[in-house]
Protein backbone atom coordinates (compact mmCIF):
# COMPACT_ATOMS: atom_id res chain seq x y z
CA UNK A 1 0.00 0.00 0.00
CA UNK A 2 3.24 2.27 0.60
CA UNK A 3 3.91 1.97 -2.90
CA UNK A 4 0.10 3.12 -4.18
CA UNK A 5 0.83 5.92 -1.94
CA UNK A 6 3.93 7.00 -3.20
CA UNK A 7 3.15 6.79 -7.13
CA UNK A 8 0.04 8.19 -6.24
CA UNK A 9 2.46 11.29 -4.01
CA UNK A 10 4.77 11.32 -7.51
CA UNK A 11 1.53 11.56 -9.99
CA UNK A 12 0.30 14.65 -7.85
CA UNK A 13 3.65 16.41 -7.83
CA UNK A 14 3.52 16.04 -11.67
CA UNK A 15 0.62 17.34 -12.58
CA UNK A 16 1.22 20.36 -9.70
CA UNK A 17 4.59 21.22 -11.56
CA UNK A 18 2.26 21.05 -15.00
CA UNK A 19 -0.27 23.50 -13.36
CA UNK A 20 2.41 25.97 -12.02
CA UNK A 21 4.57 25.41 -15.43
CA UNK A 22 2.53 25.49 -18.11
CA UNK A 23 -1.22 26.12 -17.11
CA UNK A 24 -2.19 26.66 -20.54
CA UNK A 25 -2.23 22.79 -20.45
CA UNK A 26 -5.35 22.75 -18.45
CA UNK A 27 -7.08 26.05 -19.65
CA UNK A 28 -10.37 23.58 -21.29
CA UNK A 29 -10.77 22.69 -18.05
CA UNK A 30 -14.07 23.43 -16.17
CA UNK A 31 -15.34 25.28 -19.92
CA UNK A 32 -15.98 22.32 -21.70
CA UNK A 33 -20.08 21.91 -22.90
CA UNK A 34 -21.96 20.21 -20.28
CA UNK A 35 -20.46 22.34 -17.55
CA UNK A 36 -23.24 23.98 -15.63
CA UNK A 37 -22.49 27.90 -14.60
CA UNK A 38 -24.77 30.19 -13.53
CA UNK A 39 -24.30 33.60 -12.21
CA UNK A 40 -26.50 35.73 -10.58
CA UNK A 41 -25.52 39.58 -9.46
CA UNK A 42 -25.05 37.93 -5.47
CA UNK A 43 -24.08 34.25 -6.40
CA UNK A 44 -22.10 32.12 -8.51
CA UNK A 45 -23.03 27.91 -9.21
CA UNK A 46 -20.67 26.08 -10.70
CA UNK A 47 -21.12 22.59 -11.61
CA UNK A 48 -18.37 20.97 -13.87
CA UNK A 49 -19.73 17.62 -14.65
CA UNK A 50 -18.50 16.71 -18.06
CA UNK A 51 -15.09 17.78 -17.08
CA UNK A 52 -15.68 15.78 -14.14
CA UNK A 53 -16.46 12.82 -16.63
CA UNK A 54 -13.54 13.41 -19.15
CA UNK A 55 -11.27 13.77 -16.14
CA UNK A 56 -12.86 9.80 -14.80
CA UNK A 57 -12.25 8.63 -18.33
CA UNK A 58 -8.83 9.58 -18.26
CA UNK A 59 -8.18 8.51 -14.81
CA UNK A 60 -9.71 4.47 -15.56
CA UNK A 61 -7.51 4.38 -18.91
CA UNK A 62 -4.70 5.14 -17.35
CA UNK A 63 -4.95 3.59 -13.75
CA UNK A 64 -5.77 0.23 -16.18
CA UNK A 65 -2.62 0.63 -18.01
CA UNK A 66 -0.45 0.67 -14.81
CA UNK A 67 -2.47 -2.54 -13.92
CA UNK A 68 -1.98 -3.95 -16.83
CA UNK A 69 1.67 -3.25 -16.92
CA UNK A 70 2.26 -4.32 -13.64
CA UNK A 71 0.85 -7.78 -14.00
Amino acid sequence: MARWFIIAGVILIVIGLLLYVAPWLFSWLGKLPGDIRIENENSKFYFPITSMVVISVILTIVINIVRHLGK
